[in-house]
């Protein structure tokens, strides 16, 4: 760890060479004012537009800000291991490109991880969340049935939101973590929490706001490869794959 740096931000992007200007734009603004050191790290999954450009135009004047730019698509959860092992933080977290989560949401981590936490992970569906604007009726469906799955099928009882993309661990946390996960795209959240129960992490979840894209729909085919993803990172705990 760097002993400057005490907040690392990882962003994985995926053909986000529109929303990440903004984005990039909103962290640095708040964070600039913080006390404490930081960086933001943007990990170009491959992408097809210009993501990477987008990001190195900015670098002049945002100067915390990093790329690791991937030429290949690899999936978000296997970006997402990447820029949380480059990370130096003391205290490291990933969050969506669209911003969906405001980054001073943070603040609400931190005394979290003071009481001894060591991963702290954003919910939409705690007491105290807010989604602006609401949910409809067969998004929340949707992820109240995979939810369930995902407390069924892996023993993930408690966790009630797994797939906010608004996730912190302590370093001592990512380090022993994430080497050990497998799982490169749909379900990676689901299986960095259990590998840190399993591991006997303390997690602890936290209501957050969350500005909700009512563009953004879930297909019965990713439903599919979520389940196939949960069954394989069963299969895995059953089998000693994540020693």
């Amino acid at each position: 760890m760097n002993d400057d740096i005490h907040l690392s931000v990882v962003i994985p992007a995926y053909n986000e060479e529109k929303r990440l200007p903004k984005t990039l734009k909103s962290i640095n603004d708040y964070l600039v004012k913080q006390s404490y050191g930081y960086e933001i790290i943007v990990v170009n999954d491959g992408a097809k537009d210009k993501t990477a450009d987008v990001v190195k135009s900015l670098m002049p004047t945002i100067k915390n800000l990093q790329l690791i730019d991937n030429k290949v698509n690899q999936g978000k959860g296997a970006v997402t291991r990447q820029g949380m092992l480059a990370a130096k933080g003391k205290y490291r977290i990933f969050t969506d490109a669209d911003n969906s989560t405001t980054i001073n949401q943070v603040e609400k981590m931190f005394p979290e991880f003071e009481k001894g936490f060591d991963v702290v992970i954003g919910s939409r569906d705690v007491k105290g969340a807010i989604l602006n604007p609401p949910q409809g009726p067969a998004r929340r469906f949707v992820g109240n049935v995979f939810n369930l799955m995902v407390q069924v099928i892996l023993g993930l009882w408690g966790v009630w939101d797994t797939q906010c993309g608004f996730k912190a661990m302590t370093e001592k946390a990512t380090l022993e973590i994430m080497p050990m996960c497998k799982v490169n795209r749909f379900a990676f959240d689901p299986e960095i929490l259990i590998l840190a129960r399993r591991k006997g992490y303390k997690i602890k979840e936290i209501p957050v706001i969350w500005v909700n894209d009512l563009q953004s729909t879930v297909t019965i085919k990713a439903i599919f490869r979520m389940l196939r993803d949960l069954l394989g990172i069963r299969w895995n705990l059953m089998t000693g794959k994540y020693k």
